[in-house]
C-alpha cells in the first residue's frame, strides 16, 4: 500500500514562524490546478498499480481551495489511482476557512473524512505573534463545526516553546485541547527557522527563546496531560486516542512508498527520493512543458539504515531486531546492538520481548531522541 501527498501552496498570509513553500497570490490557482492534474496523471505509473492507503492534502493551506477545485483533483486521482482500499484521506485546514457550508460540502461531496486543523495555540497573544488569522474562540468554534458536519476524525496542531511561554500557559492550552472532542494532537516545539520574521525578532532581541530546562518541562507536561486523558504517545510529537494514530504520517515513519505532487513536494519509491522545485511558477512551467523541474537522490544501504533508525525510534513501535537483521544484515544488527547497549543500561532505550525482540526509546528519552539516534548511525 502506498501514500499520496498533495501540496497546496496557497496561504492568505505568511505566518511568522513558517519556512514551508507557500504562495499568497490566489490568482495562480487555475495554473496550479492544470499542472497538478497533469502531474497526478503522469506519475501514477510510478506506483506500479499499488493501491493507495492514504491521501493527504498539506500546505500551505489546502482549505483555501474551493470545493470545485478539490472535486476536480479527486476526479483525476480516481481516474489514475486505485483508491478502492484507501483508509484515510486528510485535509489540512485553517480554522477561519471552515464555514459550516464549506464543511458540509467537504463531507457530502468529497471522500475527505479527516481534518487536520492548524490551531497552534489557544492563547490570543501567541496567535497574534505567530500571525495566525484566527483567535482562540474561532479555533474552538471550528472544531465544533467539524463535529457538527459529521467529521469524527479531527487532529489539531499546537506549538510549544513559544517566546517567554510559561508551563502554566502551556497547561491551559493542553486543558482546552483534551476536552475539545478531537482524536489526535500533533505538538511541535517551536523552531526559529532562518529567514522567518520570528527568527529576525529573536536576533534583534524583540523576542526571547525559552530555556532548555523550560522546554523539557513543557514536554513533560504534554506527556503527562496526554496520559491523564488516556491518549497514546505514539511518536515523539504525536498523540492520539487509542488506535486513532495518523496513518499517512505513520507510513512515512515505516518507510512506505509515496508520491508527492505539487511545488516542493517530496516522493520516495523505496530506493530513491525526489522533490519538486519550490516555486509555483517554475513548477507549472516545468510540468506543462513536459520537463518537470524535479531533483532525485538515490539512497544507499547506509542511508536507508540510518533513516530506518531515525524514523522508527521516534515511534512507540521502535526497532524490530529481526526486521533490522533481515533488511540490513547481521553486521549492521551487531553495530546497532553494540551502540545501543549503553543506552539500555542507562534506561534511555528499553528492550522488549512483546512484540518479539523490539528496542524502543523510553518516553523520558523522546525529548533528546535526535542525539541518541544519531549516535547509533553508521
Amino acid at each position: 500500500m502506498a501514500g499520496l501527498y498533495v501540496h497546496v501552496p496557497f496561504c492568505t498570509q505568511r505566518c511568522s514562524y513558517c519556512d514551508f513553500y507557500t504562495q499568497t497570490d490566489s490568482r495562480l490557482r487555475t495554473d496550479y490546478l492544470r499542472a497538478l492534474r497533469r502531474e497526478l496523471a503522469e506519475r501514477a505509473a510510478e506506483l506500479d498499480h499499488e493501491p493507495l492507503d492514504t491521501i493527504y492534502f498539506g500546505g500551505g493551506t489546502p482549505s483555501q481551495l474551493p470545493i470545485e477545485m478539490l472535486r476536480a483533483i479527486f476526479r483525476t486521482i480516481r481516474a489514475h489511482y486505485d483508491v478502492s482500499s484507501c483508509r484515510e484521506i486528510t485535509l489540512e485546514a485553517n480554522p477561519d476557512d471552515l464555514s459550516a457550508d464549506y464543511l458540509r460540502q467537504l463531507h457530502s461531496q468529497l471522500p475527505i473524512r479527516r481534518i487536520s486543523l492548524g490551531v497552534q495555540s489557544f492563547d490570543d497573544a501567541d496567535l497574534r505573534r505567530l500571525r495566525r488569522r484566527h483567535d482562540s474562540q474561532g479555533a474552538i468554534r471550528a472544531v465544533g463545526r467539524c463535529l457538527e458536519a459529521g467529521f469524527t476524525d479531527i487532529s489539531i496542531d499546537l506549538i510549544y516553546g513559544l517566546p517567554d511561554q510559561t508551563p502554566e500557559a502551556w497547561a491551559r492550552n493542553l486543558d482546552v485541547a483534551f476536552r475539545l472532542g478531537v482524536s489526535h494532537l500533533s505538538a511541535y516545539h517551536l523552531t526559529y527557522e532562518a529567514g522567518t520574521p520570528l527568527h529576525r525578532q529573536l536576533l534583534s532581541g524583540r523576542v526571547h527563546a525559552v530555556s532548555e530546562d523550560v522546554s523539557v518541562l513543557l514536554y513533560r507536561l504534554l506527556i503527562e496531560r496526554a496520559a491523564r486523558a488516556g491518549w497514546e504517545h505514539y511518536e515523539v510529537s504525536n498523540f492520539s486516542l487509542p488506535g486513532r494514530f495518523a496513518r499517512h504520517n505513520s507510513a512515512y515513519w515505516t518507510g512506505a512508498r509515496y508520491i508527492g505532487v505539487g511545488p516542493s513536494a517530496h516522493s520516495y519509491d523505496g530506493r530513491a527520493r525526489s522533490w519538486n522545485v519550490a516555486s509555483l511558477p517554475a513548477y507549472v512551467a516545468g510540468i506543462l512543458s513536459g520537463r518537470p523541474d524535479r531533483e532525485r537522490e538515490v539512497t544507499d544501504d547506509d542511508m536507508r539504515y540510518n533513516e530506518y533508525l531515525m524514523t522508527r525510534l521516534r515511534t512507540m513501535w521502535g526497532i524490530s531486531l529481526s526486521h533490522l537483521r533481515d533488511t540490513f544484515g547481521p553486521r549492521r544488527l551487531a553495530h546497532f546492538l553494540r551502540h545501543a547497549t549503553p543506552y539500555i543500561a542507562s534506561g534511555r532505550l528499553v528492550r522488549l520481548h512483546d512484540p518479539a525482540d523490539t528496542i524502543r526509546l523510553t518516553e523520558e528519552a523522546f525529548f533528546v531522541s535526535d542525539g541518541i539516534i544519531s549516535s547509533l548511525f553508521v
